[in-house]
């Protein structure tokens, strides 16, 4: 029997090679062996999106990316968050489980707030509402980063304390972290991130492209030194392109000197554009065809709904609500 994954993206932003290799690929692939949920996490992004005509586009631009690059929803649940409401009725019942000092020890709202953000109640009850999407639809293996386990384990602690007050009632979800997954680094060496305005856009045009990869931060070593390649962020992210052998091949022109940056992000820009140069079309496509697009996230959450229904049904009956 095939385990049933979930994971989420938040529609904060256009999406960026960062977003593809850290968590968009690994769900595309997931589906050909997995019970994949995938979802488009528009409840979490009003954390940092307060711009309502914005966040409607965002969320438009989320599932044609997605789809666009290969999620296929006859394989796949694939959804809109807010279309499930019962998911803020699981997170008001979780809320009443979960401990002060469990949401004080998370990590991520300190990192947050130290970046600029509101400290807000969303804010801190983040990993609640993270909580509630993955136990309201039993998901047994949740694909994260390693700065995002902290809230799988919460979501852990949160079903314990439920199923030890009330009986057995949600699965315990596991983190699936991926170690062949390296920090994607953006434009000025740090990981990329929007909040540090450094991505490049997965379907950004061609000209904002080059001007982007022509700006990515390098030394100032001279073109006849010998370079160490892992210390270069074109290579970096040429590598997460190229063959074994091209990356290897471009490691030992690194080594060799002779080099210049110049000539790499020319080479960068070019795979860069012939690897998601068939999926433009693809997303153009989409793009002209809105209703189609609707209408896949409609079944989506018809599909997630009858699984979060069947969940928060019982929940209700173990707290004692009638329904």
């Amino acid at each position: 029997m095939k385990k049933r994954v979930l994971s989420g993206i938040q529609p904060s932003g256009t999406l960026h090679i960062g977003n593809y290799f850290g968590m968009m690929k690994q769900m595309i692939a997931w589906q050909e062996s997995s019970e994949l949920f995938c979802f488009i996490a528009d409840y979490h992004a009003l954390t940092s999106v307060t711009d309502g005509q914005q966040l409607k586009k965002d969320i438009i631009d989320v599932a044609l990316d997605f789809l666009a690059l290969g999620l296929d929803p006859d394989k796949t649940i694939f959804w809109v968050q807010s279309d499930v409401p019962e998911v803020t009725e699981l997170t008001w019942i979780l809320s009443n489980v979960t401990s002060m000092g469990l949401l004080e020890r998370c990590h991520s709202y300190k990192d947050k707030v130290a970046k600029g953000l509101h400290p807000n109640h969303g804010l801190f009850a983040y990993p609640v509402l993270m909580a509630a999407d993955i136990l309201l639809y039993q998901s047994q293996v949740i694909p994260v980063g390693r700065d995002q386990k902290q809230h799988v384990e919460v979501a852990r602690d949160i079903a314990m304390r439920f199923n030890h007050t009330y009986g057995e009632t949600f699965i315990l979800p596991e983190p699936e972290i991926n170690d062949d997954i390296a920090v994607i680094p953006g434009v000025d060496g740090q990981k990329m991130s929007k909040s540090y305005n450094n991505t490049l856009e997965i379907f950004t045009d061609d000209k904002a492209l080059k001007k982007k990869v022509m700006s990515i931060m390098t030394d100032s070593a001279p073109v006849e030194a010998a370079k160490d390649p892992d210390e270069s962020v074109p290579y970096l992210l040429y590598k997460l392109f190229a063959s074994e052998a091209d990356t290897a091949a471009l490691a030992e022109r690194y080594r060799a000197g002779g080099l210049g940056y110049g000539t790499v992000k020319k080479e960068l820009l070019e795979i860069i554009s012939n690897f998601f140069e068939p999926f433009k079309k693809k997303r153009a496509d989409l793009a002209n065809n809105l209703d189609y697009v609707y209408g896949i996230l409609d079944k989506g959450a018809e599909k997630a709904r009858f699984q979060a229904k069947s969940t928060i049904d019982n929940v209700r009956e173990k707290i004692g609500i009638r329904y």
